[in-house]
């Protein structure tokens, strides 16, 4: 059975059109968990009202932002496997059984797929540093997030073996759990349109904070203290990758005036020059 995590936060008119289309699904077990975190727009009472019995309702006392959210429902699920949906995207019907094949097939615990991208009502082409792939891809996904949350299947024994999202990261937070993840496993790629992934309204996290490259910093100074069973090649890459995002981050928060993050990014660089 498939436990679809779906975390939201003030989308009252966009969350129905989410949980729609996992309803839609065909040809697989599913249950629907939506964790509602802390919203106060009246978000969990529309849930209820239009989907009833058919929608597990987790809810936050407080705000705690989206790894929190996922980590709650992730927590409640009772699928062997989880799939994540953002609250403002939405799935084809045939997404989760085309995923059940490959994954059946090839035997991984981890499967994404290829996506529409939608921004600001206009069906847009991603830019080629966008490719995903598939097999062992860590290296792949050191520049930047390659596996989308709203495409991804994982089996629960993943969880248990990396751990779940980073709640300390108020974006990025899934670039950091794939490279956990990427570091250990190899990933199915389907390579098939399955989800529309919409963008370009103000709520994004990607909208809500500027230089996102220091989340990634932390992520990649977290993964190389972490992880000492590394392969050489793997931690010299990281490290690289780190220097390189630390750099570009330390030059811009000078040009802002942020001696802060500037002497952040600056002592990332001492560690790992």
């Amino acid at each position: 059975m498939f436990s679809v995590v779906i975390p939201v936060y003030n989308r009252r008119a966009l969350v129905g059109r989410a949980i729609r289309s996992v309803l839609a699904q065909q040809g697989v077990d599913l249950e629907v968990i939506v964790v509602d975190d802390a919203s106060d727009d009246g978000t969990p009472e529309q849930v209820r009202e239009e989907f009833g019995d058919a929608v597990k309702i987790v809810s936050l006392a407080a705000n705690s932002g989206v790894s929190a959210a996922r980590n709650r429902g992730i927590a409640a699920a009772e699928g062997e496997w989880i799939a994540l949906l953002d609250s403002d995207d939405e799935w084809l019907p045939n997404k989760l059984a085309r995923q059940a094949a490959a994954l059946r097939e090839s035997g991984l615990l981890i499967c994404h797929t290829d996506e529409i991208w939608i921004r600001n009502g206009v069906r847009v082409n991603p830019h080629k540093h966008h490719q995903k792939y598939g097999g062992d891809i860590f290296l792949q996904a050191l520049p930047l997030c390659v596996m989308s949350p709203s495409s991804i299947a994982i089996h629960r024994q993943v969880f248990a073996d990396v751990g779940m999202f980073d709640e300390c990261l108020p974006a990025c937070e899934d670039y950091e759990l794939w490279l956990r993840i990427t570091c250990r496993y190899e990933v199915v790629y389907l390579a098939e349109q399955l989800i529309r992934k919409y963008g370009g309204h103000a709520d994004q996290l990607s909208q809500a904070h500027y230089a996102m490259d220091r989340f990634r910093v932390y992520a990649l100074d977290k993964l190389l203290c972490a992880e000492s069973q590394l392969a050489a090649d793997r931690a010299a890459a990281a490290r690289t990758m780190l220097l390189r995002k630390a750099r570009i981050v330390e030059r811009g928060a000078a040009k802002r005036d942020n001696a802060e993050l500037q002497q952040q990014m600056g002592d990332y660089i001492a560690r790992w020059q």
